[in-house]
C-alpha cells in the first residue's frame, strides 16, 4: 500500500500533542505556519499552553529517538516519519495567504503537486471544506474517538422467569444464565407476569445484586429507574470513576452533589467536594471577567450554587442558615477546570460538570489528579458542546465511556428521562 502524507493543522496538535506519532508506516508534514501558532500560545496558562509546549517537546525529542532530522524527515520505529513542511504553494488563485488556515491548507497543497498522497487532518469544519474545495483529501483526526450513537448506556433490560425475580426478592441475588453485563451494570428485569426488579451486575460473584437504598440524600429522591441508579453508583465507595450522561433536566449534577453532600458531611468519607466546570474560551474565559477568581468562578459556578440552594431547601432546615454552615465549613471548593492540572486531590468527591466540553487529554489530567480515596464524577451531555472542535464522538466525557466500562472500579448511567418540569421536558424532547 502507497504511504500518504498527513499534512497536520495546529487544532489537531492542541486535541492530542502526540498524534504526530499515531501515523505508523505514513508521512507526518508539520507546516511551519502550525508551529508558528503554537509558538504564540506555548505561555497561556492554560490546558492550550500546556499541549503547545508538549509538541515542541516532542518535536525536540524526536531526532534522539528516531533515525533523521526534522527537514527530511525523522524516521520513528512505527515506520512513520515525521518532517516540517518549511514552504507553501504561493500562486494560487482566490486565496488569500493572509490567513493563517490557507498557508497550512497551501502547504499541502505544494505537498499535493509533488505527486504525494495527501490527507489534510483537521478539526475544524471549515478548514476541511476549503481543503476539499481546491482537491485535497481532508479527514477529522479519528484516534481518540468513540461513537456516541453506539454508547454504552450502563443500563440493560432482560426478559427472564417471575421465578428469577422471586428469587432475586428471596435470596437478595440471583444468577442468570447466559448472562453478558460489564462491571457495575444495572439490569432491569422483568417477566411475563408483570414482575419487575432492578439490581446491579457484580462481575465477582456473577449475580445481580439489589441496589443501595440509602434515606435522607439531603432532600433528594430519585423519580425513576435512571436516577435510582445513578445515585447507586455515586453512594458505592468501592467505584471511584463514575459519569453520568443526559440532557438537560435528568439530574446528573442535582444527584451528584446531593450524594457528595451525604458522603461528605453526613458519612465523613470524603473530607471535601470539589465542583469544577470547565470554561469554553471564545471571549468567555474568567480573565475577562473583574475580581477575584472567586468573584469571577461565580459567574460560572451559578448554576452549582443553584442545585446547593435547592438541597439546602430541601434538607428540611432554614434554608439561609444551612447554605451558610455549608459553606462556612470550608467543605466545598469550586475551581475551574484549568487550575486542577498539577494538583493532587487525596480522599476529595470531585464533581467535574460539563465535561462534554473537554478534550480526551483534558479528562485525562483531571482524573490523572485524584489521590489516595479519591472518588471523581464527570456529568455533561454530549450532543451539548460549545467547544468549536469537539463533537459528540471526541469529547472527553464519550471517551472515557467507551474507555472504561469494563473496568470494575467505574460506573455509567446514560439518563434519558427529564425530571425538571413538564416544559423542560417537553423542550428536550421538541427542540
Amino acid at each position: 500500500m502507497k504511504r500518504k502524507t498527513f499534512v497536520i493543522d495546529t487544532n489537531v496538535l492542541l486535541y492530542d500533542p502526540e498524534c504526530i506519532t499515531k501515523f505508523p508506516r505514513n508521512n507526518v508534514a508539520i507546516p511551519v505556519t502550525v508551529l508558528e501558532e503554537l509558538d504564540k500560545m506555548k505561555r497561556l496558562p492554560n490546558e492550550l499552553g500546556k499541549n503547545s509546549r508538549a509538541v515542541f517537546r516532542l518535536l525536540d525529542s524526536l531526532p534522539k529517538i528516531g533515525k533523521g532530522n526534522l527537514h527530511n524527515g525523522v524516521k520513528l520505529e512505527n515506520g512513520a516519519t515525521i518532517s516540517i513542511q518549511m514552504e507553501i504553494k504561493t500562486d494560487y488563485h482566490n486565496v488569500a495567504l493572509s490567513i493563517k488556515d490557507n498557508q497550512i491548507i497551501m502547504a499541502a497543497y505544494l505537498i499535493h503537486e509533488k505527486g504525494e498522497h495527501v490527507v489534510f487532518v483537521s478539526k475544524d469544519f471549515a478548514a476541511r471544506i476549503k481543503a476539499e474545495a481546491i482537491g485535497l483529501e481532508a479527514q477529522d483526526y479519528e484516534n481518540l474517538k468513540h461513537d456516541f450513537k453506539r454508547i454504552y448506556k450502563g443500563i440493560q433490560r432482560i426478559e427472564t422467569d417471575k421465578h428469577n425475580i422471586d428469587l432475586f426478592y428471596k435470596d437478595g441475588a440471583v444468577t442468570l444464565p447466559n448472562l453478558i453485563c460489564n462491571p457495575n451494570e444495572y439490569c432491569i428485569l422483568t417477566s411475563p407476569e408483570h414482575s419487575s426488579a432492578v439490581g446491579k451486575y457484580n462481575p465477582q460473584t456473577n449475580t445481580i445484586e439489589p441496589l443501595l437504598k440509602p434515606t435522607n440524600i439531603w432532600g433528594v429522591k430519585p423519580r425513576n429507574v435512571e436516577q435510582k441508579c445513578a445515585i447507586d453508583l455515586l453512594l458505592r465507595d468501592d467505584i471511584k470513576f463514575v459519569t453520568l450522561l443526559g440532557q438537560a433536566g435528568t439530574g446528573k449534577t442535582l444527584l451528584a452533589l446531593a450524594c457528595g453532600m451525604r458522603k461528605v458531611f453526613d458519612e465523613g468519607v470524603y473530607s471535601r467536594i470539589l465542583v469544577s466546570r470547565p470554561v469554553v474560551p471564545l471571549g468567555r474565559d474568567i480573565g475577562y471577567l473583574p475580581g477575584t477568581k472567586e468573584e469571577k468562578l461565580l459567574n460560572w459556578m451559578q448554576p452549582i450554587f443553584d442545585n446547593l440552594e435547592f438541597l439546602c431547601d430541601s434538607s428540611g432546615h432554614e434554608q439561609n442558615e444551612t447554605l451558610r454552615w455549608v459553606m462556612e465549613s470550608k467543605k466545598i471548593e469550586m475551581e475551574a477546570v484549568t487550575y486542577i492540572r498539577g494538583r493532587s486531590l487525596p480522599k476529595m468527591f470531585i464533581i467535574v460538570d460539563e465535561a462534554q466540553n473537554l478534550t480526551p487529554h483534558e479528562v485525562k489530567t483531571i482524573v490523572s489528579r485524584a489521590g489516595e480515596g479519591t472518588k471523581v464524577i464527570l456529568t455533561g451531555d454530549p450532543t451539548q458542546i460549545d467547544n468549536p472542535y469537539l463533537d459528540p464522538d471526541s469529547n472527553g466525557l464519550t471517551y472515557s465511556v467507551g474507555k472504561f466500562n469494563s473496568h470494575k472500579i467505574y460506573g455509567h448511567v446514560f439518563m434519558e428521562k427529564t425530571e425538571r418540569s413538564e416544559l423542560a421536558a417537553l423542550a428536550a424532547e421538541l427542540l
